[in-house]
């Protein structure tokens, strides 16, 4: 076994696929879900699940410490299934909270197991207009009427994680499609391939110095260049193809 590993959002649709990665890899998981009811499938995949809130932070301190991670990695939405638009208002509400206040117990808890490493969910398509490909350099559109509350919530999350004690990784994902995402087909500005984006994490364990990253298909949206570079990650990894 090469060390511990604690997954934050374990049974999401990035979770699943990263968590198989990591245990075929060799590390010991300890991955969350809210619910009793995806701890069975968890064990399945050789992770042992810890049923948690990222809220209730004395609770998420507890098992963090109990796993003694090395690396931390913060995989949590609450994302209605196919993004629903009936019902994606309230969830973005949800998701502005859990990058928020959840980041802030998550990092808390990570520091204090002394974790050397944490690798945080982002996204890719919260840029300001202007010239393309963005770079991760580019700023992010905190003043938009429609995607304001998202960006603001973004940057919270990596700025929490980029000024903790410990070597922290922003993983900026794309637009999210494949199974059990809702969406079979890439779509434009900016996709990324779900086992893509477990990948991407999963080379971020061991690869990468502190930074951000962008995450997501060469179609001209976004530059991933850096990615690369740095955590010699690109596109087009499939999961059944790689593990079977």
């Amino acid at each position: 076994m090469k060390g511990n590993i604690f997954v934050a959002g374990a049974s999401g649709v990035i979770g699943r696929g990263l968590c198989r990665l990591l245990v075929a890899d060799g590390w010991t998981v300890v991955g969350t879900t809210r619910s009793a009811d995806k701890a069975p499938m968890l064990k399945e995949i050789g992770v042992e699940p810890a049923i948690v809130d990222v809220f209730d932070a004395p609770r998420l301190l507890e098992i963090v410490a109990k796993a003694q991670p090395d690396i931390v990695i913060h995989q949590l939405t609450d994302l209605p299934p196919a993004l629903d638009p009936t019902k994606m208002t309230a969830a973005l509400i949800r998701n502005a909270r859990i990058r928020e206040v959840g980041t802030q117990n998550l990092v808390a808890a990570a520091v204090a197991a002394g974790a050397s490493r944490m690798i945080a969910q982002s996204l890719a398509f919260v840029y300001a207009p202007g010239p393309q490909p963005y770079p991760e350099e580019a700023p992010l559109c905190l003043d938009d009427p429609d995607y304001g509350m998202t960006a603001r919530a973004v940057a919270s999350l990596e700025q929490q994680v980029l000024a903790a004690p410990l070597t922290g990784i922003i993983l900026r994902y794309g637009k999210l499609y494949g199974p059990g995402t809702g969406f079979d087909l890439a779509p434009s500005g900016g996709p990324v391939h779900v086992d893509d984006a477990a990948d991407a994490a999963r080379k971020a364990v061991t690869h990468g110095s502190e930074g951000i990253y962008n995450i997501a298909e060469d179609d001209g949206s976004v530059c991933i260049r850096k990615a690369a570079e740095i955590l010699g990650w690109t596109p087009g990894f499939r999961i059944d193809e790689r593990t079977a």
